[in-house]
């Protein structure tokens, strides 16, 4: 186990257990790192993604919080858990049906804050120093867009397909076929996803969405 999932799964373990509860301040990044002998980017990287299920709470100045929800949380991410490993080809057929096809809710229900979160994983993508870095944004980017239909089925289906990313096989995949080239050529479909998505234009912010997946799977899977 590579020391990033050690540091999740020591974070969950603690929550399901009862040991860090509701409103317990969970240790700072800088004694994550000593702990568990890693970077803060690796650790930003793991509590972001708890974050994003809504394990935790962030406050600028404050400190990391177990969410009062946690527990809700927790039983959504056991149900993804326990869901059967998909493969890389599984997983893009998914994301092709599901993605273009969520598009008229985003356009629809997006906010300004969510348009600004869109805006954040680009700009962090394109800073990304490691690929590792650059897939955890570009696979936010995709999760902020899917919760910005704001529709709680959808979100929970779509945290399953960002759990199966996760997996081993994608990401050697993943590594194999981004070349300097084409993750440049994903940072720009993205920001015109994006773009398309601010002005609401339906007809063009699904197109972009099934071309940039139709890419992905041809680059991921040569098909």
């Amino acid at each position: 186990m590579d020391s990033a999932a050690q540091l999740r799964e020591t974070i969950v373990k603690n929550l399901k257990s009862g040991t860090w509860r509701a409103g317990h301040r969970i240790p700072t990044e800088r004694e994550l790192c000593d702990q568990f002998s890693m970077g803060r980017s690796t650790v930003r990287r793991v509590l972001a993604q708890l974050k994003e299920a809504k394990l935790i709470t962030q406050t600028v100045g404050s400190g990391t919080y177990v969410t009062d929800g946690v527990n809700g949380a927790l039983a959504r991410l056991s149900s993804c858990e326990s869901a059967p490993a998909a493969s890389p080809a599984e997983l893009m057929e998914a994301r092709l049906s599901l993605e273009p096809s969520i598009v008229e809710m985003v356009i629809r229900n997006a906010t300004s804050t969510d348009f600004a979160r869109m805006e954040e994983c680009c700009d962090k993508a394109e800073a990304a120093g490691t690929l590792e870095e650059f897939e955890h944004w570009d696979g936010m980017l995709h999760e902020v867009i899917a919760n910005a239909a704001h529709n709680t089925f959808i979100s929970t289906v779509f945290h399953l397909l960002s759990e199966a990313r996760e997996q081993g096989e994608w990401g050697m995949l993943k590594r194999k076929s981004v070349t300097p080239e084409r993750r440049a050529e994903y940072q720009r479909e993205h920001r015109e996803l994006v773009a398309a998505l601010q002005d609401r234009d339906l007809a063009t912010a699904i197109t972009l969405t099934r071309d940039h997946l139709l890419r992905v799977r041809r680059n991921l899977l040569g098909i």
